[in-house]
């Protein structure tokens, strides 16, 4: 399952995504945004990991402040 993280702060990289939602379960993938020109983050990231873990993971996670932000968490929609 695929979930879309925003309001993610600009400090949080891509391990640290990998770090909390492993908590939940197998953490296939997790990336961070980021601007292609200026290699600042967009705010936000995709989570790819197992259904179970990852209903668990939004279910704790939604709102959860992390410095400083409180994430938003859904299922990503396909682009197309």
């Amino acid at each position: 399952m695929n979930l879309y993280v925003s309001n993610v702060s600009f400090h949080t990289t891509s391990n640290d995504l990998e770090v909390l939602f492993s908590k939940y379960g197998e953490v296939v993938s997790a990336v961070i945004v980021t601007d292609k020109e200026s290699g600042r983050t967009k705010g936000f990231g995709f989570i790819q990991m197992e259904e179970e873990g990852a209903r668990l993971a939004m279910n704790e996670l939604q709102g959860k402040e992390i410095e400083g932000r409180r994430l938003n968490i859904s299922i990503a929609r396909h682009k197309g």
